[in-house]
């Protein structure tokens, strides 16, 4: 893959799936403040992948700094620069961001194109039009049954 970048993403660990995008700017987030944050990283993917931003586990558990269109998506024709649009979902504590500070993961995927035919009516499945929390909890939650 063809990257234009002063900080080419690294792997942080053998096998990992995301590699670390940082700061090339610093900002403050004030609590329940958002911000988008250059990363200096320009990427050129071929036809049939995309990358997606995602947010740092870090981050997230320890700073309650979050991505907000996560994940985001650059598509293979996309040549401009990868932008992060962290929310700092603490209600007291203010976050820095200093350069060269990992914000983001980048996972880089094969994707396939749909064909979308449009009919009348859908074939049935198992589970039909069922939506959110319709598959219920697999563990006693709060002493009730599951």
């Amino acid at each position: 893959m063809l990257i234009s970048s002063a900080a080419v993403p690294t792997y942080s660990h053998p096998g990992d799936a995301g590699a670390d995008l940082v700061a090339a700017e610093a900002i403050d987030l004030l609590p329940g403040e958002r911000a988008t944050v250059g990363t200096g990283v320009s990427i050129a993917l071929p036809d049939g992948y995309a990358a997606f931003v995602v947010p740092r586990s870090g981050l997230a558990s320890r700073h309650g700094i979050t991505i907000v269109n996560s994940p985001g998506t650059v598509d293979a024709g996309y040549r401009g620069e990868i932008r992060v649009t962290l929310l700092n979902t603490d209600s007291r504590v203010a976050y820095s961001v200093a350069v060269g500070d990992r914000i983001a993961q980048l996972i880089v995927m094969p994707v396939s194109r749909a064909r979308f035919v449009p009919v009348d009516t859908l074939p049935g499945s198992h589970r039909g039009e069922s939506g959110f929390g319709s598959t219920g909890y697999t563990a006693v939650q709060s002493g009730e049954n599951a």
